[in-house]
């Protein structure tokens, strides 16, 4: 299995790399998020194809993961068209070399938070289907519902001019201030539950998949750099204070 895993991820970087020669000829950003989508859908197909098992558990597992490739990557990239830009690439889309480290980073992302699942592909190992296979499917259609919905909310609540200016605070938005986060987070953590069904040995390493995702977006690229946007949009207004004092950053409830 290792020499398989290798490839996915050779290939997974030579086709950001591609595309970053692309992006910085055109100095654009705008196909960086479809990209990423499309590769994730494209790897676990490929890994399907690789052993011939086709099991329904690795059939049901490449679905959820192209669905959510689908719904996300057509989100994103209908944002960025519509907002012009993203702000993350302020200062990067015209330097060619840091525009690189964040294509690059998109591949390792890929790879690893896709890891569970290549895995269960390559897996030619096969077991009646469980409670953890149940139990994952559900986190990912809750987790997939809660993205799904608040992220609609959010676009629905930008598009209304009354809103100009204004934070959403309604909704789901009303309970954790990034839900979307929040389904980002369970989806991944259900299909690794899903994988883990037929997993064995190292390959529970791959549970590193679900907890990169929740480091990535608690420390790194999600989080701290929309707190840090929106106090410095509305850090003075009471309303804004209000709100971060009500609701929890991630997970709907305080401790």
């Amino acid at each position: 299995m290792l020499q398989p895993l290798c490839v996915l991820l050779l290939l997974s970087l030579v086709i950001q790399w591609i595309l970053w020669a692309a992006a910085a000829l055109l100095h654009t950003e705008k196909f960086y998020d479809l990209a990423g989508s499309g590769t994730f859908i494209f790897l676990s197909h490929l890994s399907l194809r690789w052993t011939g098992t086709k099991s329904f558990r690795q059939q049901i597992q490449t679905g959820l993961v192209t669905v959510w490739g689908v719904r996300l990557g057509t989100f994103l990239f209908l944002r960025i068209l519509r907002d012009g830009h993203d702000r993350r690439f302020d200062g990067v889309r015209d330097n060619p070399g840091m525009f690189f480290v964040y294509w690059t980073v998109q591949g390792i992302w890929i790879f690893v938070t896709l890891l569970p699942s290549l895995m269960l592909n390559l897996e030619t190992r096969n077991k009646p289907l469980g409670p953890t296979d149940y139990l994952g499917w559900s986190f990912w259609t809750v987790g997939f519902l809660i993205q799904a919905a608040s992220d609609q909310q959010k676009w629905s609540f930008k598009a209304d001019p009354d809103n100009a200016g204004k934070f959403i605070q309604s909704g789901l938005w009303a309970y954790s201030r990034h839900p979307n986060y929040l389904g980002e987070i369970l989806q991944w953590s259900g299909l690794f539950l899903s994988a883990s069904s037929v997993l064995s040995g190292y390959q529970y390493l791959s549970i590193i998949s679900p907890i990169f995702v929740w480091f990535l977006l608690n420390y790194v690229s999600g989080i701290p750099i929309l707190e840090r946007q929106a106090m410095k949009k509305w850090g003075e207004d009471p309303a804004y204070k209000n709100y971060l004092q009500q609701t929890p950053v991630l997970w709907p409830l305080r401790l």
